[in-house]
């Protein structure tokens, strides 16, 4: 193969002579012309086409032998140069500048945007323009049974287009600015009524976190919000006054104000549906002297609270101050043991554990003492037995004093006398010295509730108004007065409902009542009938067979009207009244407004077919069925869950989850910032150990 080429060269020079005349071509004719010089003067002859191809062929041939020849080769070593190698400290130290300067570029283009929007919040130029007010609004006209004025226009009714629209629309007067009433407000459809809100408050209160206000964990304008901004969403109305009585026969509220001179005024504001909402006061169960105690329902108590507690630690600290006087202002007692008095005692340790010793004198964490009475067996007795015996100890561990199976006979100035059970079960009389008492022991009827259970002879509930299952106020005309939130309890007359329906079964079929038999196929049917007219009975009436056998005492395969009743009865006295929490005043406004909103809906079909009376409520929506969600509650850097079954406590990260809880359930984003930056200002500075 070496020798190839050489003899291709020697051929090709002997063909010119022999082969015909053409055109020349490539690299191999150009250079057998340069080689014909030298031998003949002739032309040269380009060789044919196949001849060329076969000349290319073997040219490629020679040149990857010899790469193939010189890659077969060996080849020289050579030393590899080194890397540069950088130092570890100068790359890390690259990376974390440029992770700085990112950040710093990020963080002044968010305060660059801040300033802008900022900025863009003044306004120089007043929004003045003219605006219509109707003459029924600046000079309402009198009347009622008490010749007041009646508000039926606002002067806010033509400020934009949607007010114009709907100031003939039906009349929603919402009396508190509870959880009830604000669920009922942001779930209603604008538009749809002429909406009013009455309270004497402008602001919705967060009541789960409001023990944390009083120890200064987290501030107090982080648990409210303004009503206002939440009245705006549905277009409505709200009044700073008070609601004192209810004319229903004429649908007049009558409102109490108080005047620019100080004085009292009142007016009437007609209503078509009126939800009262008003909550409760504390229970004061005839137990003297309960004006030397502080109450914890409003902010305005968290503040009182506050002030009285750094007021007993400044006096104290004076040196003029004696020690059984200083044991005793240091004395702290908590009258209940539910959510509300076993959350204020954790807070109040927190903070005394916390907080004291930086600021005052370690001698007064020495003679600090917090007591807690509770009349039952265990405190929390409405969650599950573990969870109150792990409250408990959560308490003796942080020396906190827990007087169970007491009762308190009379609050003084300066002690509380109270009665406990020893073990034999006799009563003994005991006293403690207090600078401080809580009284936190049940709900009851405000003046409003009261002022209305006094019109209404059906109304005999002295804890609450009593409603049906469609929240209406029994013994009001149907369909016009809603009672929802504490000031409110659903009844539980499942027998007499069902009773007067088989009476009424009977009489329509011509039999007697008394001897009326009931077979399985009608107690299926019956059932059903209390299942929809009382949702909270449905976990009795689960195994219908079951209950069918056990009361067919005679085990004829029916029940008669006595067995029938006797079944009823029993389930009576196992539904037990809904419970005076945040979630069920919740679930029932947002209950009300979808009711609400159907009404609106279907009120053009009802009045095209002249239906005004009757149980509207019924044929539109179906009866308010309360889902409990579960129970939480801190005890003191731990906390404790109840929920539907599931029962856990824990330290910190159970903290955490019920701050997480809460915080979702925050009403706007605005009391979320509020509440992360208390959260974060106390874990940096501590809380805020002063009064004002």
């Amino acid at each position: 193969m070496p020798h190839l080429p050489r003899a291709l060269a020697g051929f090709a020079r002997s063909l010119p002579r022999q082969l015909p005349k053409s055109r020349p071509n490539g690299t191999a004719a150009t250079s057998i012309r340069s080689q014909q010089r030298c031998f003949t003067s002739r032309q040269p002859q380009v060789l044919p086409r196949a001849l060329r191809r076969g000349i290319r062929r073997a040219g490629i041939q020679c040149h990857q032998i010899r790469f193939k020849s010189d890659a077969e080769a060996p080849v020289a070593p050579t030393t590899p140069i080194p890397p540069k190698s950088r130092s570890r400290i100068l790359h890390y130290a690259y990376k974390g500048l440029a992770s700085l300067g990112l950040f710093m570029v990020i963080s002044g283009g968010l305060v660059v945007a801040f300033f802008i929007y900022d900025a863009s919040t003044y306004q120089d130029d007043p929004e003045t323009s003219d605006i219509p007010v109707s003459e029924y609004a600046l000079n309402p006209r009198r009347g009622g049974p008490k010749n007041l004025p009646i508000v039926d226009y606002f002067i806010d009714d033509d400020d934009t287009d949607d007010m114009k629209t709907q100031k003939h629309k039906p009349k929603l007067v919402i009396l508190g600015t509870g959880w009830g009433s604000v669920a009922l407000l942001k779930q209603l459809d604008p538009g749809d009524y002429h909406v009013t809100v009455v309270s004497p408050s402008n602001h919705f209160l967060f009541t789960p976190m409001l023990p944390s206000a009083t120890v200064g964990t987290l501030e107090l304008r982080s648990l409210v919000e303004p009503v206002r901004k939440i009245v705006k969403r549905v277009k409505g109305h709200f009044l700073k006054a008070l609601a004192v009585d209810v004319d229903f026969s004429e649908k007049l509220l009558e409102i109490s104000s108080t005047a620019a001179n100080g004085k009292e005024e009142r007016f009437y504001l007609p209503y078509d549906k009126l939800v009262v909402g008003v909550g409760s006061v504390t229970n004061p169960h005839g137990v003297k002297g309960l004006e030397h105690c502080h109450f914890l329902k409003d902010i305005s108590d968290a503040r009182l609270i506050r002030n009285q507690v750094i007021r007993n630690l400044e006096i104290a600290c004076l040196p003029t101050t004696p020690d059984e006087e200083r044991r005793r202002l240091l004395s702290f007692v908590v009258s209940g043991g539910g959510p509300t008095g076993v959350e204020f005692a954790a807070e109040l340790y927190d903070m005394l554990n916390e907080d004291l010793c930086k600021f005052y004198p370690r001698v007064l964490r020495n003679e600090i003492s917090v007591h807690v009475i509770q009349s039952r067996s265990h405190i929390l007795n409405t969650y599950d037995e573990a969870l109150s015996k792990f409250a408990e100890a959560r308490f003796a561990h942080d020396n906190v004093d827990i007087q169970t199976n007491a009762r308190v006979k009379e609050v003084q100035a300066d002690r509380i006398i109270y009665t406990q059970k020893d073990d034999e079960g006799k009563l003994i009389t005991k006293e403690l010295s207090h600078g401080f008492c809580l009284w936190s022991t049940g709900v009851s009827q405000n003046e409003f509730c009261q002022t209305l259970a006094a019109k209404i002879d059906s109304q005999n509930n002295r804890h609450a108004l009593e409603t049906d299952t469609h929240l209406r106020l029994v013994g009001a005309p149907m369909g016009d007065v809603y009672v929802i939130g504490d000031a409110s309890t659903v009844q539980n007359n499942v027998s007499d409902h069902i009773i007067s329906f088989l009476r009424t079964l009977a009489w329509e079929k011509g039999k007697d009542p008394t001897n009326m038999k009931i077979s399985y196929p009608d107690w299926r049917h019956v059932a059903k009938r209390v299942k929809s007219r009382f949702p909270q009975a449905s976990d009795h009436l689960r195994r219908l067979d079951k209950l069918f056998e056990q009361y067919d005492k005679d085990k004829s395969g029916s029940l008669d009207f006595g067995e029938l009743s006797e079944l009823l009865r029993q389930i009576d006295s196992k539904l037990t009244s809904l419970p005076a929490t945040a979630q069920r005043a919740n679930q029932q406004g947002e209950y009300l407004a979808r009711k609400f909103n159907k009404l609106a809906h279907a009120s053009p079909g009802l009045a095209m077919n002249s239906i005004n009376d009757g149980d509207i409520d019924e044929a539109v929506y179906k009866a308010f069925e309360y889902k409990h969600l579960g129970s939480l509650a801190y005890i003191g850097n731990a906390a404790i869950f109840d929920i539907n079954g599931m029962n856990f406590g824990g330290g910190l990260l159970a903290v955490y989850l019920w701050r997480s809880i809460y915080f979702a359930q925050s009403v706007s984003l605005r009391t979320r910032c509020l509440l992360a930056m208390d959260w974060s200002k106390r874990a940096l500075f501590g809380r805020d150990m002063m009064n004002y």
